[in-house]
């Protein structure tokens, strides 16, 4: 993966961003940075009540993913591979969702001031699937308080982070279509994402699977 020394992956909410991430990682020694939204002590009552929890919740996100980003500044890029699971701009998608007029404006200031002083990729890896797909995984996985996601909210996520990465031109893009495989499990799903990785140069990709789910 040369030149690659800082990949992002992303997506909505149980599409398998975090997994993949830690997979690339093991495949090429990299170091992963993981957001760890478990931290979050408002987001189990943003589920709960989204209007009155929403503001404490973006904020304490912003936060941590800025800190992870702070760690990514202190490691030789050049010298190691790191690999994340989420992009400090994608931030801003949970926040347009989430938040009213003023408590947006506020955010905003606050995400700029941030954003100057983050390390821009050299790829970022956007996963997409259907909402039912994502739906499906979230039952299955681990994490609690996401099983309890209303699907109309589900969806909205999904939609507006397709919506936010059909214009990203920030950094070289690759888009893949993950509703019909699974590269966790099926060695040949994970080897053909690794084949459209490396060929990854400039620009945007869009690479749709054959498909292995059953």
């Amino acid at each position: 993966m040369r030149q690659k020394n800082y990949i992002v992956v992303e997506g909505p909410l149980g599409v398998g961003k975090t997994s993949l991430a830690m997979l690339l990682a093991e495949k090429i020694n990299g170091k992963t940075i993981l957001e760890e939204t478990e931290g979050n002590p408002f987001l189990a009552n943003f589920y709960k009540d989204p209007i009155k929890f929403a503001f404490q919740t973006q904020l304490f996100f912003i936060l941590r993913r800025f800190q992870k980003q702070e760690e990514i500044n202190q490691i030789d890029i050049f010298k190691r591979v790191v690999i994340s699971d989420f992009l400090f701009d994608k931030d801003r998608i949970f926040a347009r969702l989430n938040l009213d007029d003023r408590e947006f404006s506020l955010y905003e200031q606050i995400f700029h001031l941030l954003k100057v002083r983050t390390l821009k990729p050299n790829l970022v890896i956007f996963l997409q699937a259907r909402t039912d797909i994502l739906k499906e995984r979230i039952k299955k996985g681990d994490r609690d308080y996401e099983k309890s996601i209303n699907i109309k909210y589900l969806d909205q996520i999904n939609q507006a982070f397709n919506e936010f990465f059909f214009h990203y031109t920030e950094t070289p893009l690759l888009v893949i279509d993950a509703s019909e495989i699974d590269f966790v499990n099926v060695p040949s799903d994970f080897d053909n994402l690794i084949v459209e990785i490396e060929k990854m140069e400039k620009g945007t990709k869009y690479y749709v699977p054959l498909g292995s789910r059953r």
